[in-house]
């Protein structure tokens, strides 16, 4: 029986993850838009309107580390893991979950963490953080929540080991959204069963 034919938008779709991935892997480039537009410029393929989401190149990034990253990589995810815990544990009061790269695995030395945060009183972090003097750099995230765009404010910590959490911060009302997925949110729970598998 015949194999059916991939349709060549899908076969370059594929190609720019992939090379997307590499870029992301060896280079150390985090920014997923930058590494598409870079892998597009490598493959001649700067005027397309077909380039991988996010989810494709993440897939393809954890291929590309079981593949050639084999006997580094576990030890790096261990690691950044345990880091964000410890911040998780920290903040427990503000109901922390862990989303991207490190809890889909597919980050690498040069990843950063990422937490969301609840509390409808928005200083409530902030004094949280200062009161344990944790350093920290503030900011603003643009975010759709329950249909609308809002403004909610970011931290961002850099531990000693130079890897940065960026912490959101959601109304207490974003956490019963149903929009959070076991395979894209994890609570203190779900980060401890990660480290003890």
């Amino acid at each position: 029986m015949r194999k059916p034919l991939i349709p060549h938008r899908d076969l370059m779709r594929a190609q720019l993850a992939h090379e997307t991935a590499k870029l992301m892997a060896d280079g150390g480039i985090t920014d997923h838009a930058f590494a598409k537009r870079k892998a597009a410029r490598q493959l001649g393929a700067d005027d397309t309107h077909h380039l991988p989401s996010n989810e494709e190149i993440d897939l393809a990034l954890l291929q590309y580390r079981a593949l050639y990253q084999h006997a580094e990589h576990p030890a790096i995810l261990r690691s950044l893991r345990q880091e964000a815990l410890g911040y998780m544990q920290q903040l427990a009061q503000f109901q922390p979950y862990l989303t991207g790269s490190v809890l889909s695995g597919s980050a690498g030395i040069n990843s950063d963490i990422n937490l969301m945060l609840f509390s409808d009183d928005a200083k409530a972090v902030l004094l949280f953080l200062l009161k344990d003097k944790v350093e920290f750099e503030t900011g603003e995230w643009r975010l759709r929540i329950s249909g609308r765009e809002e403004t909610v404010p970011s931290y961002t910590l850099t531990a000693e080991s130079g890897v940065q959490t960026h912490i959101v911060v959601l109304p207490e009302s974003a956490r019963f959204s149903g929009s959070r997925h076991p395979k894209t949110h994890a609570d203190i729970a779900a980060v401890e069963a990660l480290l003890a598998a």
